[in-house]
């Protein structure tokens, strides 16, 4: 007892002092070389013609140059002597850069553009692409380090979100080149971006239902397993457009045998080859995970609820499917991540969605419009990987409590 206690003293003595943290340090050395170094922003006089990129120095913002250097510099001597205190003030510097960053692109934009020129526009650089991503992994790094609540995870982002859609909402952006693609397009994107939702939604839950149906066979019957994931894995492992392309002629050949199904819009192109080519993706990750989460539940936990007087139905719905849903919920996540990335390849076949903006972009060598489609699947998938990585943790939370209070 006595050797724990003068551990835990040590621990607690100022000068003992925790090593660098060297992964927030190249971090900081990356972003400061992408800031200074690389083009912020080009210049363009409408959308055809080239744009000219301009550093920090060339656009002659020494005084800003000044204050990220020494930003950076604060940042580097804090990771140098990471303590718990000096994360809490890097993640709050970390933090403030990404929050007045888009205002910080407001007033670039006030003083590059002319408002004289209807058609003028600014193209994000390299160099605050790159900043954003590295301050952006500096971020994610204080978050997991400082190991905060979710609660505060979302406090945080929430934050940066609301700074960027007060920057947006107040016009200041709309000299972006990427703004510009929006407003010109603004009812097409938004269509676009209902049609990739309830795709992406209607996969996740067809999906789910054939999962569990299957999950429950393999438990019954198992001689069903080793078959079931054979087909899987190999409907996974065929590229995406070569399935597309399989289903073109079954589709196509059922909607004009059956005419009820060229009604509903099933063709060899469009939506229902999109769905089906999806779910079969879906269903690997789907399945296995609803399984394992099935068969995984202890057995102790099931018998003592058949010897409450529990039926078969009643073990299942209030005792092993409770228990399954953390593992189930990380099967889902997954599909629902792949499923929004894979419905943008969709659009190559008419399936329409975000993806017809990325397509449109590469075929018009438009990286603006390209960015409009890949932004929001980005966004988006960030979103749901979060919200269900979350909703999983907390459930976990949930039930290890319940298992301590049971144990008390």
């Amino acid at each position: 007892m006595s050797s724990v206690t003068g551990e835990h003293a040590a621990a607690q003595r100022p000068d003992l002092t925790p090593a660098p943290n060297p992964v927030l340090l190249v971090l900081i050395a990356l972003a400061a070389t992408a800031l200074a170094g690389l083009p912020l922003i080009s210049v363009q006089p409408n959308r055809i013609m080239p744009g000219e990129g301009l550093t920090l120095w060339a656009i002659g913002a020494a005084p800003a140059l000044l204050v990220a250097v020494v930003l950076l510099a604060g940042l580097a001597w804090l990771a140098w002597r990471p303590t718990r205190r000096a994360l809490r003030l890097a993640l709050a510097a970390v933090w403030l850069l990404l929050a007045l960053l888009p205002w910080a692109l407001v007033a670039l934009a006030a003083q590059q553009v002319d408002p004289a020129m209807s058609s003028a526009r600014i193209g994000l650089g390299a160099g605050l692409w790159g900043g954003l991503f590295v301050l952006l992994l500096a971020l994610l790094e204080l978050i997991n380090r400082l190991v905060l609540t979710p609660l505060q995870r979302w406090g945080l982002l929430l934050g940066l979100g609301l700074s960027l859609l007060l920057a947006l909402t107040g016009g200041g952006l709309d000299s972006l080149a990427l703004m510009r693609e929006y407003h010109g397009r603004s009812a097409a994107f938004h269509a676009a971006l209902r049609y990739h939702l309830v795709l992406v939604a209607a996969v996740v839950g067809i999906s789910l239902l054939l999962a569990a149906v299957l999950a429950l066979a393999m438990r019954r019957w198992s001689r069903l397993r080793r078959g079931t994931f054979s087909v899987l894995s190999v409907l996974q492992t065929i590229p995406s457009l070569a399935l597309f392309g399989l289903l073109l002629a079954p589709l196509a050949y059922l909607a004009a045998r059956f005419t009820w199904l060229g009604d509903l819009g099933v063709r060899g192109i469009g939506w229902a080859p999109a769905l089906i080519a999806l779910v079969a993706y879906s269903l690997l990750p789907m399945t296995r995970n609803a399984y394992v989460a099935l068969d995984e539940v202890a057995a102790d936990v099931t018998d003592a609820a058949r010897g409450m007087g529990m039926s078969s139905a009643q073990v299942f719905w209030q005792v092993r499917l409770p228990l399954a849903l953390p593992v189930m919920l990380e099967g889902i996540r997954i599909t629902a991540v792949q499923a929004i990335g894979l419905a943008a390849v969709a659009a190559l076949i008419g399936a329409g969605g975000l993806g017809t903006f990325i397509f449109q972009g590469l075929g018009q060598a438009a990286m603006d419009l390209v960015l409009l489609g890949a932004l929001p699947i980005i966004l988006i998938a960030l979103l749901v990987d979060g919200m269900f990585s979350a909703l999983a943790e907390q459930l976990r939370r949930i039930q290890g409590r319940g298992d301590t209070a049971h144990g008390g």
